[in-house]
């Protein structure tokens, strides 16, 4: 039995076991940080006392710092028990007892949705950007979206392809005025406003896209950058009260459940960023502190 189970590591998730291990509590953190969003992240400049580094690399100082040990397994179903004031959660490799649970499993991948979008998808088309930018060097490409993702996706990519596309369904981005300056003065990035593709076009390999403005695009490849929705699947049984999909918690970060806190992207909290999530959770840890120490009385 662990006094805190923690679900989710990334930014969220790890400072919650960061402070979990800082109140001294027996604590458990099921995680796989590779399906973090800030482990798709190029470039992270806008967290506090931090040089500019990628995502990747921010998760391993995270990680670094606290001296986790993160068991990166698949969380597969989570179940309150009212009567022993636990919860259960079952994994692809074992079952564990919790008294207190903090939820911070972060986004999940929001799909495009177009024509022939599967045939190529991980082939031309992707939902990330690349590690290795030589395979994408002098190559014509397309970037989808118009938040912060993708727009230093777009930035990211420049610098080695030869032309890049970038579309965005409004008639101006959402994302951070700097990086939208950065965008505008790359000579080599072709902004597409109020334009959503449509289709997908190749025989063996994408070769085109669609727009439904009728033009069409000759790529070599496709990077989807729209963001997320949040991942609240593992939530069905838990009956926890939503806002627009989101987990909705209070000031402290609880839920309706007692002894059960969410923290991060999949809450109702409006800003998404790094330092937002982190904050979240080391409150939610912060309370769990609190809510387990009134089971001994």
């Amino acid at each position: 039995m662990y006094q805190l189970i923690i679900i989710g590591a990334g930014p969220a998730g790890l400072t919650a076991a960061l402070f979990a291990r800082r109140y001294g509590l027996n604590y458990l953190i099921i995680g796989q940080t590779e399906e973090s969003a800030l482990n798709q992240a190029h470039l992270v400049e806008n967290y506090p006392g931090i040089k500019p580094m990628s995502g990747p690399q921010l998760i391993k100082e995270f990680q670094k710092q606290a001296d986790l040990k993160i068991k990166k397994e698949q969380v597969k179903q989570i179940l309150p028990n009212k009567q022993k004031r636990t919860f259960q959660v079952t994994t692809n490799q074992g079952r564990y007892q919790g008294q207190a649970l903090i939820l911070a499993l972060g986004m999940k991948i929001r799909k495009l949705g177009i024509k022939n979008e599967e045939k190529f998808l991980n082939k031309q088309i992707f939902y990330y950007s690349p590690d290795n930018l030589k395979t994408i060097k002098n190559k014509t490409l397309a970037v989808i979206g118009g938040g912060d993702t993708a727009l230093t996706t777009a930035l990211k990519l420049a610098d080695q392809a030869k032309k890049v596309y970038l579309i965005h369904r409004r008639d101006e981005f959402r994302g951070a005025p700097l990086l939208v300056k950065r965008v505008k003065a790359k000579k080599n990035i072709e902004i597409i406003y109020s334009a959503q593709a449509t289709e997908a076009q190749g025989q063996k390999r994408l070769n085109k896209i669609i727009l439904d403005n009728q033009r069409e695009l000759t790529i070599d490849n496709l990077f989807i950058e729209i963001g997320g929705l949040p991942n609240v699947l593992l939530c069905q049984d838990l009956k926890l009260k939503m806002a627009n999909n989101f987990v909705l918690t209070d000031q402290n970060q609880a839920t309706n459940r007692p002894g059960l806190f969410a923290a991060g992207d999949m809450t109702n909290y409006p800003l998404k960023l790094i330092v937002t999530a982190t904050s979240q959770g080391a409150m939610a840890a912060t309370s769990a502190y609190d809510y387990l120490k009134t089971l001994d009385k």
